[in-house]
């Protein structure tokens, strides 16, 4: 019987716990959920939204969700700017109400609502709900709002910058092509007197851009990137819809200044673009002879018109630092060759000496990758003009195969600049004179001997 009390006891203390956890708890969260709710602008979840208007003085926009994402269906059938539609919608489904104004306000002019900014409609499958916008509150980051449902006036923390001058261009797509850099296969660029066709090869331990037309050579993989940059960003300041305006101005384009033909996985796109009055500065895309005229910014074709040369790769020794397994160097003090064994490099004529790594591997990178700045010619000519009858330096690349693969020689210096040419690229060149600075005389690149500071234990 002695135990009684204490079995009592904790069946009292199981009912508890019992009581806080299925009661307590539940009406707690419910509570609490309910406290958040009411703080809330908008009650309809974020994934819940199908429809969403927008309506100022100027336009009335309405967006839709569709499989594709969201496309606008009035005034104009056509892809939206998902960007701005999803930064409205989480305006609204974040948004928080700092206090309630009014219940049912009967003076609207003092908070701006008489003549709202915008007005919101949003809608799911199975509610609605619009909102008008009014003026900023006490706190520029603070906005009065309207609510329908309710008819109640709030100070919410929603910023006026979503929803002050907004118009249909706003909501738009002003992407002009559907760039994704890593599924581009080909790139054709076509100017009034030449074209440039460069491919993308997979090649290991990665792709590379090489050009097949007019010449076969690599590419300059960063210039390749930044047309591509400068495709994918490339956005209409400005749509001109098919129609009489349209067709009025499509008649003063004349021939396109480029014309750029993207290849990727999902199949062909062509862009266009004119200049008509290069004085005015406005520029001009076209995708399609059916399709809207874009404004564009000027610097765009300025962007997107390269030269030959400036496409190439500008390196000029010919082969990639990975490539090489011997390296002679030349200078008027002192000739010496690296040799890559097994990845290290080591010193021909110095085999059982320690060569430092770190020197060796960035000086053979130096020299592999310094481009050419500028050309001076096109075609080989005289040498002697230039210093490079007897050059300053020559390098001599012997690829895996034992094969000569790369040349590079460097002249004599002007303005800071040093006169080269090199196995890459047919004529001469001008580099960069740092290269001259950065070649180690052959004793730096041995390592210290263990013993050469002591004698031998």
């Amino acid at each position: 019987m002695r135990y009684w009390p204490t079995v009592l006891m904790a069946l009292v203390l199981t009912g508890l716990g019992l009581y806080v956890y299925f009661i307590e708890f539940p009406a707690k969260e419910s509570q609490e959920r309910a406290e958040i709710t009411e703080k809330k602008v908008l009650s309809i979840e974020q994934q819940h939204i199908e429809t969403v208007r927008f309506k100022t003085e100027r336009d009335e926009v309405q967006i839709d969700r569709t499989d594709k994402g969201w496309m606008l269906s009035s005034p104009i059938q056509t892809e939206a700017d998902q960007r701005e539609v999803q930064a409205l919608i989480r305006s609204l489904v974040t948004g928080s109400i700092h206090r309630v104004v009014e219940d049912t306000p009967t003076a609207l002019g003092p908070f701006g609502l008489d003549h709202p900014v915008a007005t919101v409609t949003v809608k799911s499958t199975t509610s609605e709900e619009t909102f008008s916008i009014g003026d900023t509150g006490p706190l520029s980051s603070t906005l009065y709002v309207l609510r329908a449902s309710d008819h109640k006036l709030l100070l919410t923390d929603m910023a006026p910058k979503d929803f002050v001058n907004k118009t249909l261009m706003t909501f738009r797509r002003k992407d002009i092509l559907h760039v994704a850099q890593g599924e581009v296969e080909r790139l054709r660029l076509t100017y009034p007197t030449t074209e440039i066709v460069l491919y993308h090869v997979n090649e290991k331990p990665k792709g590379k851009w090489k050009i097949r037309y007019p010449i076969e050579a690599e590419a300059d993989a960063t210039e390749v990137r930044m047309i591509l940059f400068r495709l994918e960003d490339l956005k209409a300041l400005r749509i001109i819809d098919p129609g009489p305006e349209r067709d009025q101005l499509a008649r003063t384009l004349g021939a396109p200044k480029v014309k750029v033909t993207v290849h990727s996985t999902d199949g062909d796109q062509v862009v266009k673009l004119y200049q008509p009055d290069p004085a005015s500065g406005e520029a001009i895309a076209e995708t399609a002879p059916d399709s809207p005229l874009y404004k564009v910014a000027p610097t765009a074709i300025r962007d997107l018109t390269k030269e030959l040369f400036v496409l190439q790769d500008k390196r000029l020794l010919g082969v990639d630092s990975a490539e090489i397994a011997m390296l002679s160097v030349t200078t008027p003090a002192e000739h010496f060759t690296l040799i890559n064994q097994n990845g290290e490099w080591v010193l021909e004529d110095r085999p059982t000496e320690k060569v430092d790594q770190q020197v060796a591997e960035l000086f053979v990178s130096r020299v592999a990758n310094v481009p050419a700045e500028q050309r001076v010619m096109k075609q080989s000519g005289p040498l002697a003009p230039y210093g490079l009858v007897a050059p300053s330096a020559q390098f001599v690349a012997t690829g895996r195969d034992g094969k000569i693969a790369g040349k590079l020689s460097l002249g004599s210096q002007s303005g800071g600049l040093v006169y080269a040419t090199g196995q890459r690229l047919q004529g001469l060149y001008q580099i960069r004179a740092d290269l001259l600075q950065q070649i180690p005389p052959k004793k730096e690149l041995v390592l210290p001997s263990q013993n050469s500071s002591g004698s031998a234990p």
